[in-house]
């Protein structure tokens, strides 16, 4: 079943989990469902984040010197799930974690937790039939990464094994903001649109209501990382979820109306 975005952008929010605490994450989580998140990505630190830009690294970083593991974003998940039972719930992880743990173990328990979809950065669509007949005992949505130099082939593939929506990268390299959008982000979502009618989500430097409104001319939904977590390495425990709630209602203004 694809996840359902309930707004037109739809908004899909990266919170690397335990940055600064899971207390102050649960929070954060639910303060962006009720400003307007449709779905929130839950990602699970690691010690070496090579899709990640400096932002989204020093956040793993504050995460794992707390000892965050896979099992506390799985409890949180599960918590974030109870507290609001309509939000898209996504876990955003490294393969590796995901490995240590167990992958029957995994899905079992992301399952138990309310999770509706996985996103491994690293797990190409190749190598995934372990991994996707896993998934799919449980009934979780695997959710791919397709890149600008993606091949046809590569693409019909990413197209055909998800389940939850296709993540389109705006650019090459790694996460972090930008000022404005790569020309190939809209191409890379016709070309993904000619295998499949779930919805696509653009990501890697959506940073700002622009951002968004463009994004909303040629996909299904905005990807809002890097931003978010800088906003919340700015702010104190306390502040963070005010400030990323209002961060989150601005998206969907003009930059013009932000102005004012």
């Amino acid at each position: 079943m694809p996840i359902r975005f309930q707004h037109k952008p739809g908004l899909v929010v990266y919170i690397t989990a335990g940055d600064p605490s899971l207390d102050a994450t649960r929070s954060i989580a639910v303060a962006a469902i009720d400003a307007g998140a449709d779905v929130i990505e839950l990602g699970v630190p690691f010690s070496d984040p090579l899709a990640d830009g400096p932002i989204i690294q020093r956040a793993s970083e504050r995460a794992l010197k707390h000892g965050v593991s896979l099992k506390n974003v799985l409890g949180l998940a599960g918590e974030i799930r109870a507290a609001r039972p309509e939000a898209g719930l996504v876990i955003f992880s490294y393969l590796n974690p995901i490995l240590r743990y167990g992958l029957s173990r995994f899905a079992d328990d992301a399952a138990a937790a309310g999770v509706d979809g996985v996103l491994a950065t690293d797990m190409i669509v190749e190598e995934a039939a372990e991994y996707l007949a896993a998934l799919d005992c449980v009934h979780l949505a695997p959710i791919f990464l397709a890149a600008p130099t993606s091949p046809d082939e590569r693409l019909e593939a990413i197209a055909s094994h998800s389940k939850g929506f296709v993540y389109a990268i705006s650019r090459t390299g790694i996460t972090g903001k930008q000022q404005s959008l790569a020309a190939d982000a809209a191409a890379l979502v016709a070309r993904i649109r000619r295998w499949t009618t779930l919805p696509v989500a653009v990501g890697f430097g959506i940073s700002n209501a622009d951002h968004v409104a463009q994004v909303a001319e040629f996909a299904d939904a905005a990807v809002v990382g890097s931003a978010i977590v800088e906003l919340i390495e700015r702010s104190t425990p306390d502040e963070a979820p005010g400030a990323v709630a209002r961060f989150i209602k601005g998206l969907r203004l003009p930059e013009t109306a932000l102005a004012r």
